[in-house]
C-alpha cells in the first residue's frame, strides 16, 4: 500500500452565508494542491457552487502563518513567495523567518545556523569568524551570557533557527 503525503498547508473553508445560517459546513482544502490562489479559489467555488456568490470564510488553518492569512483572505505572498520558499529552504526554516521578520528573499543572506541557545550560537559565531581564538588559555573566562546578550543585539531567534538582522 502506498503511502500517502501529510498535507502541510491546510485551510478549512465555509461560507459566511452558511455560518450566518448557523452551519460550519466546509471541507478541509489542502493548498499544495493547488498551483496558484486562482486554483483555489475556484476549488472553494465548486465546493460551494450550491451557493449564489458565497463568501468565503476560512475558519481554521494549519501551517500558514498568520501573516499570510485571516477569516477572509489568503495574501498573494503565500503563493508567490512563502510557498516557492519552503520548497527551497524548507518549511521548518521558513516559518521560523518569517516569526523573526526575515524577508523571504533574505533567507540565505540572513540565515546565521541553528543551535541549541543564544551562548552555543554565540560561541560557534566567535569560532567561526575567529574573533574567539582556538588556543584561549584556560585561565580566560568569557561570561556568554553577557556576551550572548550582546551579540543577539544583531541577531533573532526562533525554534533554534538564528538569523542576521540585515
Amino acid at each position: 500500500m502506498g503511502q500517502t503525503k501529510e498535507a502541510r498547508f491546510q485551510v478549512y473553508v465555509g461560507t459566511y452565508g452558511k455560518y450566518n445560517a448557523g452551519s460550519i459546513a466546509g471541507k478541509w482544502l489542502d493548498l499544495e494542491e493547488y498551483n496558484n490562489k486562482y486554483d483555489f479559489l475556484t476549488a472553494c467555488r465548486e465546493l460551494h457552487k450550491g451557493e449564489h456568490d458565497p463568501e468565503f470564510m476560512f475558519q481554521d488553518w494549519e501551517g500558514i502563518p498568520d501573516k499570510y492569512i485571516s477569516e477572509s483572505h489568503i495574501d498573494d505572498e503565500f503563493w508567490t513567495e512563502y510557498l516557492p520558499a519552503v520548497n527551497e529552504h524548507g518549511e521548518e526554516l521558513v516559518a521560523a523567518a518569517v516569526a523573526c521578520d526575515v524577508q523571504i528573499e533574505d533567507i540565505g543572506e540572513a540565515y546565521a545556523g541553528q543551535h541549541n541557545s543564544d551562548e552555543d550560537f554565540t560561541e560557534n559565531l566567535l569560532e567561526e569568524t575567529g574573533d574567539l581564538p582556538k588556543d584561549l588559555p584556560g585561565y580566560i573566562h568569557i561570561d556568554w551570557t553577557w556576551t550572548a546578550r550582546e551579540i543577539m543585539m544583531d541577531y533573532a531567534e526562533d525554534n533554534g533557527y538564528y538569523f542576521r538582522q540585515l
